[in-house]
């Protein structure tokens, strides 16, 4: 029985996650009442760690949509049984940065492989779990890949190299999700600053779940 709570950020390229990761993260941890797990995709454990090198290589130009979009399900399904499923059955809280949204809109959508053929592979891969709630962090494309280009010291991944057009259909994909899936998919505008953008998420997460938290 899972009686954790199992919440996910998500967002285009550029969107700050990992920025409002690290800022939201201490946070949690000092206001909540369960014990509160920091987690990735894709990675999380060792071996999705390692699948997670061969993915985003941008070494790897070669590699087919579909081993992309395989690998990515592969390496969730093993972060799941390692982390997140037994710290959910646990009581645990788990903060985990992307999840299958991601694949959706970045294979699905972005690859043009189609979203209901990628549902289906992570539907396999993850036996039907999905996030109690999810954090959209929302920024218009563009802006996300001069972002990128400004803020990025060290080597740009092989998804971050697509181009405009690659991305535009990846937050497309998003919104659409987003729309059908307002109870749990909740947008925030990232062109915020990132105090605000970090405030927003947790007052979010604490008007919805007050029960995870101290009084």
């Amino acid at each position: 029985m899972l009686n954790g709570l199992f919440i996910t950020i998500e967002g285009p390229d550029g969107a700050g996650k990992t920025t409002v990761m690290n800022e939201l993260f201490p946070i949690l941890q000092r206001t909540m009442k369960k014990e509160i797990i920091r987690t990735r995709e894709p990675g999380g454990s060792q071996i999705a760690e390692r699948i997670r090198k061969i993915i985003l290589d941008p070494a790897h130009e070669e590699m087919d949509e579909r081993t992309e979009a395989l690998l990515y399900a592969a390496a969730r399904r093993q972060h799941l049984i390692e982390v997140i499923l037994p710290n959910l059955e646990k009581g645990n809280v788990i903060l985990c940065d992307r999840f299958v949204d991601s694949s959706l809109a970045y294979q699905g959508s972005g690859r043009r492989i189609g979203v209901d053929k990628i549902a289906q592979i992570n539907e396999f891969s993850t036996e039907g779990l999905s996030p109690d709630f999810t954090l959209y962090l929302d920024i218009d494309s563009d802006e996300g890949l001069r972002r990128i280009a400004r803020n990025r010291s060290g080597q740009v991944d092989r998804l971050e190299l697509e181009g405009l057009e690659f991305h535009q259909r990846v937050r497309h994909s998003y919104l659409k999700l987003a729309e059908a899936n307002p109870e749990r998919i909740h947008t925030i505008n990232a062109k915020q600053g990132i105090q605000v953008v970090v405030d927003e998420c947790f007052a979010l997460i604490k008007e919805t779940y007050p029960n995870f938290f101290e009084e």
